[in-house]
């Protein structure tokens, strides 16, 4: 018995420590800080949307304009081996229409990041506090109610193969309890092993791609033909938000000197 104890004692406290390297949060290991610049790149084909003015394909010969695209971006955590940073309480509202919101900066420990991450939408504790400000205000017009939350993704546009009413596009993707929940983590390994390198003082920057071209059939086939309009949390909501967790990926890492 008292070898058993032993035993669980000690992988008891091989367990806590692993935690405990695993998130040291936010604890510079050498009191040097520097920057890492955030931009995302909105795209179809890999080419730079263009809202209202210009026209698309998708993979079923449907064509399309975009006249809203936005999005959440929310928890980013930059890793290495070990050990973690994260960026607690911290919501970024990505919108096409907004050039401000397509880029910002992020202040992070001296060293080098292997890989990054972040939540697509915003997570449940933040669904449920009440009025908010910046980001999350409900002004931006991406929140629905007390109930249902916020919106992860809102693309809104026309299509000649839509049977709604002037012809509307409009995915307004949400819901964040239960089993249709669209909330969901994703991390990447950066591009070619380059790692992100951060150097005191300095400002490096990272890339991140959403091609939208991925929009329709990454997971599952939306066609505007038969579903122009998505306005409600549900399974519907859930299948295209499957496609949504595909159109992103880290582009480019650029080290400053």
């Amino acid at each position: 018995m008292k070898t058993l104890f032993y035993l669980g004692t000690v992988l008891l406290c091989c367990f806590l420590n692993n935690v405990k390297a695993q998130h040291k949060n936010n604890k510079p290991e050498n009191g040097k800080k520097g920057f890492v610049k955030i931009i995302f790149i909105n795209t179809i084909h890999h080419q730079p949307v263009v809202l209202f003015d210009s026209s698309y394909r998708n993979p079923f010969g449907e064509d399309y304009t975009i006249t809203k695209f936005k999005y959440y971006v929310s928890n980013m955590a930059f890793y290495r081996t070990g050990n973690r940073y994260s960026q607690k309480n911290d919501y970024r509202l990505v919108n096409q229409a907004i050039d401000s919101s397509l880029s910002f900066i992020i202040n992070l420990p001296e060293n080098k990041y292997d890989s990054i991450g972040f939540l697509l939408g915003v997570d449940s504790a933040r669904n449920t506090s009440g009025a908010q400000t910046g980001a999350l205000d409900p002004l931006n017009d991406m929140f629905w109610t007390w109930n249902t939350g916020y919106v992860m993704e809102k693309m809104e546009g026309t299509s000649p193969q839509s049977n709604a009413i002037n012809n509307k596009v409009e995915y307004h993707i949400g819901g964040y309890k239960g089993e249709n929940s669209v909330l969901h983590y994703l991390t990447f390994a950066l591009p070619g092993n380059k790692p992100l390198i951060i150097q005191n003082g300095k400002t490096s920057t990272l890339i991140i791609e959403a091609d939208i071209a991925a929009f329709w059939d990454a997971a599952t086939v939306i066609k505007i033909s038969e579903t122009p309009v998505c306005s409600l949390p549900g399974t519907l909501a859930k299948r295209i938000a499957a496609n949504f967790y595909r159109l992103f990926k880290v582009a480019t890492v650029i080290n400053e000197n």
